[in-house]
């Protein structure tokens, strides 16, 4: 499961962002990261595109850095984000989420 995908309608680059976040929340896994990987080279200090890398790295099977994105999230100054469910929670409480969300399993027959 997605930790939380974030969208940031206030932001510059919202039809980018948009899209994105549409795509991960529809399981488009590796497009968002290719696009993501792009957006951060130009703009690092957002947080919704480095949680929402970080959600499409966790259900890619990249928990390294995932876990490298939350924590790198943490590190800053907590933001207040929208979040695609129409609720809000900051930038830690998503980062924080995603990284308790890392260490679970799921078990099969």
């Amino acid at each position: 499961m997605l930790a939380g995908v974030v969208m940031a309608l206030s932001m510059p680059a919202v039809a980018q962002e948009h899209t994105s976040y549409q795509l991960l929340a529809r399981g488009h896994y590796s497009m968002v990261i290719d696009r993501l990987e792009q957006q951060r080279k130009a703009d690092p200090a957002r947080p919704e595109m480095a949680l929402n890398l970080a959600a499409a790295y966790a259900q890619t099977g990249r928990i390294a850095e995932a876990r490298a994105l939350y924590t790198e999230v943490l590190a800053e100054p907590a933001v207040d984000l929208d979040m695609l469910a129409g609720t809000t929670a900051t930038s830690h409480q998503v980062a924080q989420r995603g990284l308790s969300m890392l260490g679970r399993t799921i078990a099969t027959r």
